[in-house]
């Protein structure tokens, strides 16, 4: 009789929490995350099935993951989203299902998708202004994004976190007016260093160049010394995000610096990517292959305790080493 899984990696970190990128697809080509002119999709045949997803998550649910996100991409294009959420949530041992947008649909599909299940959302959000937003979107409507997270707080998917990656030369000098969106607000304001997942193209004009961009989390820390921030508790969710209040503000300001101050040794996570790959690690290219498995009605857990196994300890950024063979849009994150 095979061993059960045990979830449990190499070097005793619990894995409790998936990330699904239900679809590489996306309705906007952010500046930082895919080209003007998006990438080489994959053919959707090879996109897992609302069955094949179902699946996946309850193998995993019965060795010990309690949390799943349904990333993209950009999920809530997937036309069968809200199916999803209620059948993840509907598995017993799953305790949250939350889901990070770009928030250009959220405005219309934040209720459904709360009465089926859905806890919480990461909602992108990487400048305040109208038009840098239409820019570095490449097509978003900061107007649709504002009321996309009023829906959310309306159908009660809260705390709100707003995720922002800092950008040196383009969003960098909004870090105060993102900040201040705190104090009346009972947001969670998350500051990203610029990760180096298939960005180092050029981004065209009026952006920075390559060499430029990177800010670290600890200037970020600078430019917000005014506030005199207090460390916190992190709240429910915020993942490695190390956070902060400013003097009493409603809401929370956090960072999360995978190159300035990584947070690998607390690492509880697995990825599942859109065709059926399941990655222990978002910097690192190693993955493996659950989709002909699951096509063919074969067993998973050998295959997922294969990816558990292969976590590594760490990534290697500081070594220059890139992972080369996905983009951010199709990892998920």
């Amino acid at each position: 009789m095979a061993a059960p899984m045990t979830l449990i990696d190499r070097f005793g970190r619990s894995i409790t929490y998936l990330r699904i990128s239900i679809t590489d697809l996306c309705n906007l080509r952010c500046v930082y995350c895919l080209p003007e002119k998006g990438i080489q999709w994959q053919a959707r045949e090879n996109e897992l099935s609302a069955d094949e997803i179902i699946r996946v998550t309850a193998a995993l649910a019965c060795a010990g993951v309690r949390r799943v996100r349904l990333t993209g991409g950009e999920p809530l294009i997937r036309p069968d989203i809200v199916e999803i959420v209620r059948r993840i949530a509907d598995i017993p041992a799953i305790e949250e299902v939350s889901l990070t947008t770009n928030g250009m649909l959220l405005e219309r599909l934040a209720r459904p998708l709360a009465e089926a299940g859905l806890r919480r959302v990461n909602i992108s959000l990487d400048t305040l202004d109208a038009g840098k937003f239409r820019r570095i979107t490449r097509g978003g409507e900061i107007g649709r994004e504002w009321r996309g997270i009023a829906a959310a707080e309306r159908a009660g998917l809260t705390p709100i976190k707003l995720n922002t990656v800092v950008v040196n030369g383009l969003n960098a000098d909004e870090l105060p007016a993102l900040a201040r969106l705190t104090v009346e607000n009972p947001w969670h304001v998350r500051f990203i260093e610029l990760m180096p997942v298939g960005n180092a193209h050029a981004w065209g004009v009026g952006f920075p160049a390559r060499e430029d961009r990177y800010l670290p989390v600890q200037e970020m820390l600078t430019r917000l010394s005014r506030f005199d921030i207090e460390p916190v508790a992190s709240p429910t969710g915020n993942g490695p995000a190390r956070t902060f209040r400013i003097p009493g503000a409603l809401g929370t300001v956090g960072f999360i610096s995978p190159l300035g101050e990584h947070f690998c040794q607390n690492c509880n996570r697995l990825r599942l990517t859109a065709d059926g790959c399941l990655r222990p690690c978002l910097l690192m290219d190693g993955e493996t292959n659950l989709r002909a498995a699951l096509r063919a009605g074969e067993p998973l857990p050998q295959l997922i305790q294969q990816a558990v196994d292969a976590k590594p300890l760490g990534h290697e950024l500081f070594l220059q080493h890139y992972p080369e063979s996905r983009r951010m849009a199709q990892i998920g994150g």
